[in-house]
């Protein structure tokens, strides 16, 4: 017989980590004042001989690797070639997806266009709302076009009625929106708390790889930037891919920063249109949209993310200040490197900009950390300063190191390839990358060793 009893524990919101009593730091992940209590229900089951025997002969069977066949059937697209490049290549059957984002930025809008996708393949698809009314449903569908009946929606919270809809169904995927919405009534805790959503997940996790469904979830986000609920959430799932960008402007970006089917360097690129959510064939084309001509302050340089190389401008903005100390301002890259980076030109170049404010942006609105964009942010900087304006035809990436020098990044090819589509004629790049390459019809290549060979080549 299995008997139940209520007890109360404390759980970290940040980590998950569970405590009998409370304290002020979590000792998983170290952050104080993280932990909540919760009324949890404890099951202690009995087991007989009997049941146990069962269970033995319902023991899996372990097997070797030569017993296990893969197909190349193993993956199947969406028909959006943007979400399918940041999964890895399409989706994998059985899999278990976390898609977060702001609220408001298009996750929903999204995953509808997915399911209307996948649908229009005969795919079997299940749309699961605990947000959101049937009709409401339907009138935000009707902006993204027609839906098969292979699309089927429920509106409902309960786990143990969804996993029982799942299982008479039979659908091929599943799309469970928010997580945040759904609870078990043998859990006793409000739905969106640490145990319910923990609890949540492992249910769903245990239906796609026992089913072999695919199941996406979308998570909300809190106001740091990560998915609400218990880092462990992160950790179950296969894959988590967060919606970014600036809901009052029209791009958005999905960026995947866990994979276990594939890179997690890959990113797609969209735009928010009145019909839905429209594919960014070529992102370095969408940014560079509205470039300043003949403007000092301004260059564009040459990012990669996962395999793609994309195209922006950097833009800078140097004038005296009116304080005591000069205020910097970095937006869509990382402060303390523009700061740094902003040393290397006083100690290296001797340019004093002790009495000067400095702001750098990356325009678009899209973040980027790669250190490739060092070069470009170096010679915005100077020429704002200078207030000598850089050729528009030219482009720039390379590493900064703290002696001035130029190091190498990679893929330097694809970079170089991917400015002369666009029309750009002259390209500086890291004297090692340039030995490396062969020259490329229609596009000039200036290799820089340091940073004073990189000013007398764009000034």
């Amino acid at each position: 017989m299995a008997k139940s009893k209520r007890a109360v524990v404390y759980f970290c919101g940040n980590c998950g980590h569970e405590s009998a009593k409370w304290m002020g730091q979590c000792p998983a992940c170290k952050m104080w004042n993280t932990f909540a209590e919760e009324v949890v229900k404890v099951e202690s089951k009995g087991m007989g001989g009997a049941a146990k025997a069962v269970l033995s002969d319902r023991a899996a069977r372990p097997v070797t690797f030569s017993e296990i066949s893969l197909s190349d059937e193993e993956r199947f697209q969406t028909g959006i070639e943007e979400f399918d490049r940041v999964l890895g290549g399409g989706i994998v059957p059985g899999s278990l997806t976390l898609v977060g984002g702001d609220p408001g930025i298009g996750k929903s809008t999204l995953l509808l266009q997915v399911c209307q996708k996948l649908a229009n393949q005969r795919a079997k698809v299940l749309y699961i709302s605990g947000e959101e009314s049937l009709k409401q449903i339907k009138m935000r569908a009707m902006r993204i076009g027609p839906f098969t009946d292979e699309l089927t929606l429920l509106c409902e919270t309960d786990l143990s009625v969804i996993e029982e809809a799942i299982r008479r169904t039979k659908p091929e995927i599943v799309v469970i929106d928010s997580i945040q919405t759904m609870f078990q009534e043998e859990i006793g805790a409000a739905p969106g708390s640490v145990s319910q959503v923990r609890e949540a997940t492992s249910v769903l996790m245990r239906i796609a790889k026992g089913l072999s469904i695919v199941i996406f979830i979308v998570g909300h986000v809190t106001k740091e930037g990560t998915v609400a609920g218990p880092r462990v959430l992160e950790h179950m799932v296969d894959t988590v891919l967060y919606f970014e960008g600036d809901r009052h402007a029209s791009y958005r970006i999905l960026r995947g920063v866990k994979n276990r089917f594939g890179s997690t360097n890959e990113i797609g690129v969209f735009e928010m249109r009145n019909e839905g959510l429209a594919e960014v064939k070529n992102p370095s084309e969408f940014m560079l949209s509205g470039k300043p001509v003949d403007a000092s302050g301004s260059i564009v340089v040459c990012s990669v993310e996962g395999t793609r190389p994309i195209l922006l401008e950097v833009q800078a903005l140097v004038c005296d200040t009116s304080f005591n100390i000069p205020r910097r301002q970095a937006t869509g890259t990382d402060f303390n490197r523009v700061n740094l980076l902003m040393a290397v030109l006083e100690k290296r170049l001797n340019v004093s900009m002790a009495h000067c404010d400095a702001y750098v942006n990356l325009a678009g609105g899209i973040r980027m950390a790669e250190p490739a964009i060092d070069l470009g942010i170096v010679l915005a900087v100077l020429s704002s300063y200078r207030n000598k304006p850089i050729d528009d035809k030219t482009v720039a990436f390379g590493e900064v190191g703290l002696s001035g020098e130029i190091r190498a990044v990679s893929m330097p090819q694809q970079r170089v390839l991917e400015a002369r589509k666009l029309g750009f004629t002259t390209c500086i790049l890291p004297a090692v990358c340039k030995d490396m390459l062969k020259e490329i019809e229609g596009i000039r290549l200036i290799g820089v060793a340091n940073l004073g060979e990189a000013i007398s080549a764009v000034f």
